[in-house]
Order: C-alpha cells, then structure tokens, then sequence
C-alpha cells in the first residue's frame, strides 16, 4: 500500500511526491541562504579587518618617516610581518606612491609592482576591493600614508582571503545539513502517512482517470433515459438526475432537502425514505406509471444510503410500438432484397413486388408497364401502360385487371407521377376529384368496394421511368403517410432495378435467339431418303450453342448433323453458325464423317487461337454427330466428337443406343475419329438429339437416357412428328440447356428404282451402256431423258475407259432426279475446262454440265464416282 502511495501514477503518489518535494525545496533553500549569508559575513568581516589593519599601519608613528629614509625596506619589513602576524592578515604591503612595493611577505616579491587599485589611495582616498590574487579569493584594502603636511608619501595595503575568515561558519554548515535532513526524513513520513489514507479514499485513481471517471459519470448520469436518485441515510435527496428530476417533476434546489419534503404521493415518498429493496414496483406518479427499482448503497463497503432508478412504462410502450414498426419495415426491405428480382422475367418480378407489399404493407398492390419494356426496349412515354402485377387481400376487387391497356387522363395521380416522375401520395381518395377523373364508373365502385387510400411510385431505374407502381389500402383503416411514402419508394426502386435488368436480360436475350434462329433450318430441304420431324427448344436462360442440319448428298443419300457449342450467349450462337457453315461447305466434298469431323476438330482449334488472341472468350470445345444414310444400301455411316450416341427405333417398336466410338470433343485434337456403319430396315427411325435432352441438374445422364428410351417405345408405325411429341412431353416446360431434336424415318430406293452396269474398259463397249440405258428410261417413262442421259454416259464412261482404272461401273437412280453415276477404281478427279476453237478435246465435261442440274465426284474407299443430277419431267 505505501509503495503504491508512492509511485506517483495514483492521486495519493503524486500528492506525497508534491510534498515531499516542496520540504526538500525547503530545506535546500534554508542551506543555500545559510551559505550565503555565512559567506556575505565572512566578506564583511574581511572588509573590516583588512581597511583596520591598512589604515592602523599606515597611521603607525614612524611610518612615514620610514618611508623617506634611504632604505625603506629594512625598516618597514620587519614591522609590518609583526603587524600581519599579530593581527591574521594574510598581507601587509608598504609601497610608494608608484605602487612598488617595499614590503611583502615573500621577500622575492620586494621591488615589484603591486597588483590592485592604488589610484584613489594616491589622492588621499582609501580603496577596498575583491580580488583573486596570488593567495586565492581575498579582500584587500589599500590606504594612504600621509606626513604632517598632509602629503601623500606612501600607501598600505592589508588583505585577507575570505577562506581565513569563515571558519566558524563552516563549523556550523555540517549541523545545519544534519538538521536539514532529519527535518526531511520527518516530513516525507509524515507525508507518508497523509498519502497512504488519501489513496484508500481515492482507489488508487491517476488524476487523469478521476477526471474521465467523473466526466464520464456525469454524461452517463444525466444522458440516460432512466431517472437516477441516490438517498442518504438520514432521508435527504443527494442527486438527482435531469430524467428523473423530469419524470417526478421536482422543485428546484430539491438536492439537500428529506425526499417527504419534495411533493411526491405518499408511496412514492415513503418508499424512496425508507432505503428497502424495491425491484420492478409501478407507481402512479400524477400522469405517469414509473416502474420503481431501489438498492441500498452500503454494499461492498459504499456510503450508507440508497440508489433508486425510475423507468416510464408509458413511454416504453410507446417506444416499443414505433421500434416494431421500424422493425417490421427493415424485415420488409430485407425481404425486397432476397426475394425481388429472383428471376430474369420482367412480369415475374412485378409480381414479386406486389406479393411483397401484401398484406403487409397494402391491401392491394399493382404494376403496371410500358408495354415496350416487356419486350425488352427501353420505354417510349406517350404509349399506354398494361397491368402486368395486380395482388390483393381478395380477388374480387374492382381495380384493372391482368393485361389491361390502360391510359391515363391528365389530371390523375398516376399520370402526375408519370410526368413528374415524383412520387403521389392520397391519403383520401374520395377528396382527389383528379383521380375519379381517370373513369368515373369504376372510381366509383373502387370507392365503394373500401378502397380509401393510395401510393403512386414511377418505377424509375437512372433516367428510366418503366411504369408505375400502386399500392392500395381498403381493410386497414389508417390512410397512408409520407413515413409509408418513403418506405413505398425504397420498395419500387430495388424492384426498379430487377425490372431494367430483366428488360436488359429479355431485350439481350431475344437479340440472341433471333441471332440464332436466323442461323438454324428455317424450313427442310427437299430429299426422298427420310422422313423428318425436328424440335429446337432454347434454354430457360441464355441462348445456347445447340445446332442441326439436314444435308441431301449425292446419289441420292441424306447427311443429319447435330452439335452443340459449349457456353451460352450470343457468342455461341456465333460460333454454331460458323461451324453450321463449314460442316454446309465440307459436305459438299462428299467427305466420310469422319474425316469432315476432323476438319472441324481443327476449325474449332484456329477459332479458340483467335479468339485467346483477341483475349476475348474462348470456345471451351463443341460436340457434334455426323450421320450419312443411304437409301439404296440401306445403310447409316456415323461418327462422333463427344456426342451422345443415337437412339435407334427399329420397326418392331424396339429401341437401342447403338455402340460406336465416341471421339473427342472438336477442338481438343491430337486423335482420330472413327466410324460406326448401321444397317436400317425401312421404317426405322434414327433419333439425334443434344444433351440438354437428356441431362438435367436434377437427373443423372443414364436417367436422362433410360426416360428417352421410354418414350421413343410404341407402335411400329408412329410418326416422327409423333415421335417428337412424344419425346418432349417428358420434358420441363422451360429446360435449364438447349434442346435440338431430330427424328428421320428411313426409307429404301428399291431395285425398281436403280438400275447397274458392269463396263469393260472398251470404247466399243459406251454403245452397249447406251442401249441399256434407254431401254431402262424406256421402262420408268423418262424416254424425254433419252438423249440427255446418253451423251451424259457416254462421256463420264468415255472419261473412265480412257483416264481411269477397271473395273468400271454405271449406276442409274430414280429419285427426286434422274442419277448418273459412273465409278472406276482411279482417284483422278476431271476437271470443267474450256476449250479452244482448235482443240480436238475437252468439251465432254463442259457438254455434261450444260445437261445436268449438278455434277461432281465423290470419292470411295475403291476410287471414285462421277455424278450428275437432271430433274425429272
């Protein structure tokens, strides 16, 4: 405890270093002038005794007399060394009035000058002065000596250093310091004491802390919304605080005064005097109920008294309904804030909002909207509004309906609001002539339906006023204020902000499907191998990659295609367009499937290089299926990159997914792909199909795939157009993925309709082939092809005969066009030329070009096939 008193950093510690100091000040000051005063006496006293002893030398008979003898020296020395030790001078001088001197106490210094002032001594005067000479710090005096004429013959100068005069002073300096010390060692125990009970009083508070301490106590005392009263022990009012000085309503100057003195009922008073435990008790205090809460204040070692704090109920109940209120309102935002633009639908998150403010705001919410933001653009004023929200406690209410055209006269609420783009607020609809205005019939059934106060918000999204937002109130009695105005607003505008979004979404959304639906089949091409039903779905959000093609090759073969570009956005759609064109341009090389696969796996490749170099967003890679059917071998050549396989429906209504290679995603590289040969009845129906078919974020893919083959199993003779129906029926109304879907029933060209030669590779033999051609045409009534199709013959077997390698094949097909085709075992393809007035060849392919509609060469594993097509009369 005494050291804590001491340290310095409680009040007490710096209460007895002050004082502690201010003895030490004390007797440091009583030494300092001791010593001052002994050495201003001993400077006196050595003042005194050195002019006494000058003036008595120089007054001495005899002296002056010696001073004109011839050898002043030998008289006056031994005279004045009797004179300095008779009298304790540490000097006496004898000099002329030239200030050598004739005496001295070391005889060496005889002769010489004397050091110090002589000139007044010189004029009769007598000089006293302080100097440190030879002998240290001393005081000298110097006098003159004068004869009987009263003529200055000579001077004396006696001194004596002041360490030779203090003696008994610095006797007395060691007694003085004891004393000084004991009368320190006093005062610091006494001061000892003082602080060691000033610190239990203070707790051991730093000044600095009492200070805060008492600052704070104060602020918190007279800032809180409790009344505090502290009661003595003899019944006096010792505090009190502004609150309860407010709530007991007390007289000025109460503090001093017995709490029965103060005006208070009789509870009140008794209860405060008595200094009982009182927890929670109310009391009526004039118009207020105070609940009462008192402890005594002698816990823990306190001053005998007691503490009383008062609290309004009334108020607090008033407080606590505003503070609900606050409360239910912040639910509310918080509530707009989740639950408020869930989705990318424009109506939907009108909807959103106006289930939100009901019933807990309005009775009846509705939006209504330009009808252009619905479909994405940005609102054009002047159009009339629809009601895309209406939401309310019943569904019997008066008010416009669902999809209603509105039109707003000019002097109504809602077109004020539009105008101004300001927020209307009428809190009696009955006393608002300019909203009856609007249509007088059905203001009047809304009045009479209860329908008493409204709210007009513009939903306003930067400088876009999209529509309006009208909250209604019927069943709650209070009309709407401006506390509910602001509220309205926070409301509209976070869902103003869904709404643009959603506009921007739907407006992004139709550019991209319009994008890609420009780029898919509008309408089949014309072939006779399948019969084909498709279905394209775009995905619930976003525009996909998923793309597919139907593509007549030759000799009468039919190319199907589906792919699917990952991603979603008007980029994939770009890019599905781009591989729609090359797998267009490739397959009129009459590529196998899989080498046009791999054309693409290195298109997709150069696609990702440039867009990466563009640092744009790359092609992550893209799925496709290559499928060729033939109707005459009744055989499908497929093959893959990364694609579900095919379902294949046979005749019987039995289903399968054929095995074939997979294959890599395009744009991967580095391996080959492979392909898969399908031997089709007639009837069978091939099924190609994306994987947003049969993939889901709530089903795995063999889920996916096992619900596909339920529904392609049926009757034999079902449809495609059914097939498809019944396909997609199994799906969700919106699919989370793109959905393309192709189903082709095969057909078969039948012997009836294809006729074959085998040519010996002689030019005698193109007669023969010609013969037996017409005779066929002859047969299928095409005798008006005749000649068109014997010089066609003749000059493809010409071309193979002499340019190609046997065995040499002619092949005749009926079909949508009469086919020719002409296959040897040589991998030179001819080439259209023009020839010159005096060339002898090449005009045969020129002549086959003008005949036919289209020629070409397909290429074989065994050689190649030479082609033309001519329509049919």
């Amino acid at each position: 405890m005494l050291w804590a008193a001491v340290t310095g950093r409680s009040v007490a510690g710096q209460v007895f270093v002050l004082q502690v100091v201010i003895v030490l000040l004390l007797v440091v000051s009583a030494v300092v002038a001791q010593v001052l005063q002994v050495r201003h006496d001993s400077e006196t006293e050595a003042r005194n005794r050195s002019l006494a002893v000058a003036q008595t030398f120089a007054n001495a008979p005899g002296t002056a007399a010696a001073l004109r003898s011839p050898d002043p020296t030998a008289i006056l020395q031994p005279r004045a060394e009797a004179a300095r030790r008779a009298t304790g001078v540490d000097f006496v001088v004898v000099m002329n009035t030239q200030g050598v001197r004739y005496t001295h106490p070391r005889p060496d210094r005889i002769g010489k000058k004397f050091v110090g002032t002589i000139g007044p001594a010189v004029s009769g005067g007598t000089v006293v002065e302080k100097i440190n000479g030879t002998l240290g710090p001393l005081v000298q005096s110097v006098v003159p000596v004068k004869d009987a004429s009263g003529t200055v013959v000579g001077l004396v100068s006696a001194g004596i250093t002041t360490a030779h005069v203090g003696g008994a002073a610095d006797q007395q300096l060691p007694l003085l310091l004891a004393a000084a010390a004991a009368a320190l060692a006093l005062a610091t125990a006494g001061t000892a004491l003082v602080s060691r009970r000033l610190l239990r009083q203070t707790h051991g508070l730093g000044p600095y802390e009492m200070t805060r301490m008492y600052e704070h106590h104060d602020a918190v005392l007279h800032a809180v919304r409790e009344g505090v009263l502290i009661v003595g022990r003899d019944g006096r009012l010792l505090l009190a605080n502004d609150e309860a000085q407010r709530l007991l309503d007390l007289p000025k100057g109460a503090e001093r005064r017995h709490v029965l003195e103060l005006g208070l009922d009789d509870d009140t008073a008794r209860l405060l005097a008595s200094g009982r435990e009182a927890t929670d008790e109310v009391h009526l205090v004039k118009d207020r109920l105070l609940a009462i809460n008192q402890r005594p204040t002698e816990l823990r070692g306190g001053p005998a008294g007691s503490v009383t704090t008062l609290r309004d109920s009334t108020e607090l109940r008033a407080v606590s309904g505003r503070a609900e209120v606050a409360r239910e309102r912040l639910n509310m935002l918080y509530d707009a804030g989740v639950g408020i633009g869930t989705s990318l639908d424009v109506t939907r998150t009108a909807e959103e909002l106006a289930e939100l403010a009901v019933p807990r705001f309005a009775d009846f919410a509705t939006v209504d909207l330009f009808e252009s933001v619905l479909n994405g653009e940005e609102p054009r004023p002047g159009n009339a509004l629809r009601r895309v929200a209406c939401v309310g406690v019943r569904e019997d209410s008066p008010l416009y309906p669902l999809d209603h055209r509105i039109r707003l006269v000019p002097a109504s609420p809602q077109a004020r609001s539009l105008t101004n783009e300001q927020s209307v607020v009428v809190p009696r609809l009955r006393d608002a002539p300019g909203w009856r205005e609007q249509e007088p019939e059905r203001t009047d059934k809304v009045l009479e339906y209860g329908i008493h106060s409204l709210i007009t918000v513009p939903l306003r999204a930067g400088s876009l006023v999209l529509g309006l937002a009208h909250f209604w109130r019927s069943e709650k009695p209070q009309p709407f204020d401006t506390e509910e105005l602001a509220l309205a607003e926070e409301l509209v505008a976070r869902a103003a902000v869904s709404i643009d979004n959603a506009r921007r979404y739907t407006r992004e959304h139709s550019m991209a499907v319009t994008l890609q639906r420009s780029l898919l089949p509008r309408t089949l091409p014309e072939q006779g191998a399948l019969e084909i039903a498709y279905r394209y779905l775009p995905a619930q959000s976003g525009v996909g990659g998923d793309w597919f093609d139907v593509l007549p090759l030759s000799g009468a073969r039919v190319a199907l295609v589906v792919g699917d570009v990952v991603g979603h956005g008007l980029h994939a759609a770009a890019t599905m367009g781009r591989l729609r064109t090359a797998v267009h341009n490739f397959s009129a090389l009459d590529l196998p499937p899989d080498e046009l696969l791999g054309l693409l796996d290195e298109l997709v490749g150069r696609i990702d290089q440039d867009e990466n170099a563009d640092e744009g967003a790359a092609v992550t890679g893209a799925t496709c299926l290559y499928a060729v059917y033939d109707p005459v071998a009744r055989r499908c050549t497929m093959a893959r990159a990364g694609h579900p396989p095919p379902a294949l429906v046979r005749p019987d209504g039995s289903v399968e997914f054929p095995e074939m290679p997979a294959g890599p995603p395009l744009g991967l590289g580095g391996l080959p792909f492979e392909t898969a040969d399908l031997e089709l009845a007639e009837g069978s129906r091939l099924v190609l199909y994306t994987d947003g078919l049969i993939e889901d974020r709530d089903r795995d893919i063999d889920v996916g795939l096992q619900l596909l083959g339920d529904a392609l199993r049926g009757a034999p003779d079902t449809s495609p157009e059914a097939t498809c129906r019944s396909v997609l029926e199994r799906l969700p109304a919106r699919p989370s993925d793109d959905v393309a879907l192709i189903v082709a029933r095969t057909r078969v060209l039948g012997p009836g309709r294809v006729a074959e030669w085998q040519v010996p590779s002689d030019p005698a033999a193109v007669s023969e082939v010609r013969s037996a051609v017409t005779r066929t045409l002859d047969e299928w009534g095409l005798e008006e092809l005749a000649f068109a199709t014997e010089l066609i013959l003749s000059e493809l077997v010409t071309n193979a005969i002499r340019y190609g390698r046997p065995p040499i094949g002619v092949r005749l097909l009926r079909d949508r066009t009469l086919i020719c085709e002409v296959s040897d075992r040589s991998t030179t393809s001819p080439h259209l030329r023009y020839a010159a007035s005096t060339d002898e060849g090449g005009r045969g392919l020129f002549l086959v070009a003008q005949l036919a509609d289209r020629w070409g060469t397909r290429y074989t594993p065994n050689g190649k096939i030479i082609w033309a097509e001519q329509p049919l009369p």
